[in-house]
């Protein structure tokens, strides 16, 4: 008989899934503590070495919904990590220039500066990943390749989980210091006139974009071809360590159960997911709306997708040639399906 399960850890990324959700509305704790299983938040935790379990996966007992990067970084290092769901949903990939560059197209990118993050102190950059990823996938639609452009490097020394987060109201927030100035450093030297593009996505890049009047190059996230989209949040990866799964599989059920749950609500919902979202990015609905689309309820699916699947293979691959990670692996060998497969056997028995 399995022990029972004191305290599950959980994180999300400020973007939308359906765990994010499934917190908000208090369903996640409510579950568990049916279970007497204690909930408890990896970025509001006061140690250090808990709250970067969000970036590498080292807690045990824990869960993640979020971008794929920090979730393939930690499987390539050899942590027993399992993916037990998909999601993906469409957001606003922006490469962005300063309007006097004279940068409109794609093919204008050429021997211009391109301004890189480059978090020094940290296991995986995910966000220097994220933006090459979009860069190269850019010009690649132009027949040009990342050395076409002069890469500018932004050097930031803090880390990722220097500071915690604070739960206001729902919002998961950061006091305004090093981590927040770190967030924007590729945006400040576009302003400065320190480089002449780079790459932002999301509701952040979609209100920065508007709030400087910034020359929108491309959008790849609205790209028709999937793997042109593919990127650090398409698909974002549901993730929970080997040790609950061997020894609290119910718990993996139950999880991947209130996000489904969360998700089939937002169906029938936009409006309240617009403002569960608003708090999920730290964010307004408007800029929801803009990032994610006016039915943005509707992207919020988690499965096992072979579309999914495939863009995730492509971008482990792509992490690999690009040094991010020691070595690719089969994503096929990482994804455990017996937590969806066992809750869909459930419903259709009831």
């Amino acid at each position: 008989m399995a022990s029972k399960l004191d305290t599950l850890w959980y994180t999300r990324c400020p973007v939308p899934t359906g765990l994010g959700i499934a917190i908000q509305q208090g369903w996640l704790e409510n579950a568990f503590r049916a279970q007497g299983t204690k909930l408890s938040s990896l970025l509001e935790s006061n140690d250090f070495a808990t709250r970067e379990s969000h970036f590498s996966h080292t807690l045990q007992n824990s869960v993640r919904h979020g971008g794929n990067i920090p979730a393939i970084s930690a499987r390539a290092r050899g942590r027993d990590t399992r993916v037990i769901g998909l999601s993906w949903a469409d957001e606003t990939q922006l490469i962005l220039a300063r309007p006097d560059s004279g940068i409109e197209t794609v093919r204008d990118l050429k021997g211009r500066r391109f301004g890189l993050p480059n978090w020094k102190h940290v296991e995986i950059d995910f966000t220097r990943a994220q933006a090459i990823r979009g860069l190269e996938n850019a010009l690649s639609l132009e027949g040009l390749t990342v050395p076409d452009v002069e890469i500018v490097d932004q050097d930031i020394e803090t880390h990722y989980s220097d500071e915690r987060a604070e739960n206001v109201n729902g919002t998961l927030a950061r006091r305004v210091g090093s981590r927040a100035r770190a967030n924007n450093q590729e945006l400040i030297a576009l302003i400065r006139g320190e480089v002449d593009a780079i790459f932002l996505k999301g509701a952040h890049g979609a209100q920065a974009a508007n709030q400087f009047g910034l020359t929108k190059v491309i959008d790849t996230g609205a790209h028709p071809e999937p793997l042109i989209r593919a990127n650090n949040g398409t698909p974002r990866t549901l993730a929970v360590d080997g040790h609950l799964l061997d020894n609290h599989f119910d718990a993996a059920v139950t999880i991947l159960d209130q996000v489904l749950r969360a998700e089939a609500w937002a169906q029938d919902h936009p409006s309240d997911v617009r403002r569960y979202l608003a708090r999920e990015t730290n964010s307004s609905e408007y800029w929801v709306s803009v990032a994610y689309g006016d039915d943005a309820q509707t992207r919020l699916k988690t499965d096992l997708d072979d579309q999914s699947i495939t863009a995730i293979q492509d971008f482990t691959n792509f992490l690999h040639r690009w040094n991010f990670i020691p070595e690719s692996f089969d994503v096929r060998d990482w994804i455990d399906p017996r937590p969806l497969d066992a809750l869909r056997s459930a419903r259709i028995a009831v």
